[in-house]
């Protein structure tokens, strides 16, 4: 890090803390805390739902991945097709927008009973904040080592660790700008961070084509192990974790546990309606390319680097820092930045280190937001009978939010981490996501599901995944000898979640068939025909489902469609590539040579592709910041709008129960 680094590194996060402490004035009400009032247009909500579910811990762990895998992990990525599908259709997204509510737990208490909303917001909770506990030690790690700094500072005589002190500060920064407007102020730093961060990438990924010859790239990526190749997809057997079962598990997973996982919430009810909500869905696998690209071609950038004689002096450097961290998943997590700050021209490491900076902070500040509201909305507000007032409802969201930034401060700094990032993520998730992911998809869509099949499919899916999660854990440092013991704790996450969320989904349909006894009123609970919302537009007759989806409602303009179309035949287009490339290769085998080329052509199609996308989202992006501003300045405030849920049948009303946020 030079002078110009870190000037660029202040000067970015002053403007964002400043329009951080602009947002505070918008903020007037719980609904504005938890949802920005409901004012976000497609391109804002894309960008920053984006930027907050990358962080620079996924970043780290997307270069683990990419790292071991090379090419052959986007290989497998274009199986994902179904997820633009999901998307494209509203899989969960459209029917949970046209419940209002703000939070899944609320929407439990409607589908389901209070009591389940209690027990699956105190587990949801805990399986976030588990999750979320190693975030601030992996992006503190790494600006530590990125930035050069040393391992201890003295102030005022006392020698502090710069670990403990970076993170510290980090988290609370992170805080300010949850603290400053809520969900508001959460949106519009991070579409500007997004914002940001998008024009950025392009600017790397050119310097990287100018900095490495294709020639140069395939020399070191064929220097991998045997049936470990980067560049074969077909010759992967010996890589581990991150293989051909790990991506169809994450295939299946992406229409499984839509929306299952809470940790950017209040994205998921903060659009200016259902139809938007979707499209912000749509629009975000565009954003997707420049992205996937540049933390592909860092992580091989880093490999070849590490791997070619031609860059042996870099290596050995690199190494030699490397021999220094004992802990073996620190050092992968330290491997591929600390090859980039060797690499990377003065200027570009200050904009780098932004980039990781504002992923750094947008994704706590959404978490920060999310587990806190979380906690109020589903775990204390139900067992109340009469709600706060306001001042005193906004005052417990801010005072839950500082309690979870002190929670994954002190688990930073305690945790062992013994897996990949990844994996990590996989079975500390599934401790929630694989039973409520059924819980989920059968109270939106099966008007049979019943509490009972709920409650077991959360109850056997959160005690399966945890057992899995200290299995695995126990394994890693002292091995089982225990046959039986030592395969379950040899396993991955990814394994493990995957055969949980099977067994719920089992639990979840057989106890709902035995138990039900009346079905459940779906059009009333999603403001459907009678029950409907004449303010927010929704359209007279009910969506289309199935494959007709595809191509979109009544809601659908005529450039709505194209921007749908437009994604399914890209990630489709990709998907008829692998479907055809593991025929041939099935029939007549795939060379080496026709995998080089293949890699190249993608790279320049993503290139191009993704730099027109990052023009398009400035644009759409500006567009809507300037209409939310508008809106949230003259939008009309219900105090009301909360998060409670009233039962009405127990006032004799022609409603059932729904949640306590209609602006009518």
């Amino acid at each position: 890090m030079h002078t110009i680094d870190w000037a660029i590194v202040i000067g970015v996060v002053s403007f964002f803390i400043i329009m951080a402490w602009f947002t505070n004035r918008f903020t007037k009400s719980v609904a504005d805390f938890m949802a920005a009032n409901r004012c976000a247009g497609r391109y804002v909500l894309a960008v920053g739902y984006g930027i907050s579910s990358l962080g620079a811990i996924t970043v780290i762990a997307e270069f683990q991945k990419y790292y071991k895998a090379g090419f052959t992990a986007v290989w497998w990525t274009f199986m994902s097709a179904v997820g633009v599908l999901v998307a494209v259709t509203g899989w969960v997204i459209y029917r949970y927008r046209q419940t209002r509510v703000f939070t899944l737990g609320q929407f439990f208490e409607i589908r389901y009973s209070k009591r389940f909303r209690i027990f699956a917001g105190i587990l949801g909770f805990l399986a976030g904040i588990i999750n979320f506990g190693i975030f601030p030690s992996v992006g503190s790690r790494f600006f530590i080592y990125f930035c050069g700094l040393p391992t201890h500072v003295s102030i005022f005589g006392i020698t502090i660790s710069t670990f403990a002190l970076v993170m510290f500060v980090l988290l609370a920064v992170s805080l300010f700008f949850t603290f400053a407007g809520g969900q508001i102020s959460v949106i519009v730093t991070d579409f500007l961070q997004g914002l940001f961060c998008n024009i950025i990438f392009i600017v790397i990924l050119i310097i990287l084509f100018m900095q490495f010859s294709w020639s140069d790239i395939i020399t070191g990526l064929k220097m991998a192990p045997i049936h470990q190749s980067r560049i074969n997809p077909f010759d992967t057997s010996a890589i581990p974790d991150f293989n051909m079962w790990y991506f169809l598990i994450g295939v299946f997973m992406m229409f499984y546990a839509v929306l299952a996982w809470q940790g950017q919430q209040g994205y998921f009810c903060s659009a200016k309606d259902a139809h938007e909500q979707q499209m912000a869905a749509i629009l975000s696998n565009w954003r997707l390319v420049a992205l996937g690209l540049l933390l592909l071609l860092l992580s091989i950038s880093a490999f070849v680097v590490l791997h070619n004689p031609k860059y042996a002096p870099v290596a050995t450097k690199v190494q030699a820092t490397l021999n220094t961290i004992g802990d073996k998943q620190i050092k992968e997590q330290l491997r591929v930045p600390l090859v980039l700050v060797n690499i990377l021209p003065k200027g570009i490491i200050g904009l780098f280190c932004a980039v990781m900076l504002a992923a750094f902070i947008s994704t706590h500040d959404t978490y920060f937001h999310t587990w806190g509201t979380i906690f109020i909305q589903d775990v204390i507000l139900p067992f109340r009978k009469t709600p706060f007032s306001p001042k005193m409802h906004l005052f417990l969201l801010r005072l839950s939010i500082l309690g979870v930034a002190i929670f994954v401060f002190c688990w930073s700094l305690l945790f062992r981490q013994t897996q990949d990032i990844f994996m990590y993520f996989q079975i500390s998730g599934a401790i929630f996501i694989s039973g409520i992911g059924a819980v989920i998809i059968g109270g939106l869509y099966w008007k049979r599901g019943t509490t009972a099949g709920a409650w077991c499919s959360l109850i056997v899916g959160a005690i399966t995944s945890a057992t899995g999660l200290t299995l695995i854990h126990i394994h890693n440092i002292t091995p089982f000898h225990n046959p039986i013991l030592a395969y379950i704790g040899s396993r991955t996450g990814a394994v493990l979640s995957f055969w949980t969320a099977v067994i719920s989904i089992i639990l979840y349909v057989v106890v709902s068939l035995l138990t039900c006894k009346e079905p459940f009123n779906l059009d009333r609970m999603l403001h459907r025909g009678k029950y409907a919302i004449k303010e927010e537009g929704q359209p007279a007759k009910l969506p289309v489902t199935g494959w007709r989806a595809i191509l979109g409602t009544e809601e659908f303009t005529f450039w709505d469609k194209v921007i749908s179309v437009s994604v399914v035949v890209w990630s489709f287009g990709w998907f008829g590539v692998f479907v055809a490339g593991v025929i041939y290769h099935m029939i007549y085998g795939i060379s080496e040579y026709w995998w080089e080329h293949f890699w190249k052509y993608y790279t320049w199609i993503c290139l191009i592709v993704g730099s027109g996308v990052t023009i398009w989202f400035a644009i759409g992006g500006l567009r809507d910041l300037k209409e939310m501003f508008r809106l949230l300045a003259i939008g009309k405030r219900n105090i009301e709008d909360n998060g409670m849920v009233i039962d009405h049948h127990s006032r004799g009303e022609d409603i059932a129960v729904e949640g306590n946020n209609n602006d009518t």
